[in-house]
């Protein structure tokens, strides 16, 4: 039913083509991204929920404090 309305518009077909082409940008972006990253902030990254975060305690007791 959809797509007997899409068809009525002139031009409908370059949207799904628009579309795949920003996927396909946005996906090849964030590999190329990932590929160069520093490889200690992708480690300093992976171990940050195993650290004892003392400093990130005191920051949210300061912040309870003026609140």
């Amino acid at each position: 039913m959809i797509s007997k309305y899409l068809s009525t518009i002139d031009g409908i077909s370059v949207f799904p083509v628009i579309g795949l082409i920003i996927f396909f940008g946005l996906f090849i972006f964030i590999i190329v991204r990932t590929v160069r990253m520093d490889k200690k902030l992708i480690t300093q990254m992976g171990n940050l929920p195993l650290e004892n975060n003392k400093e990130i305690q005191n920051n949210n007791e300061i912040e309870d404090e003026t609140k």
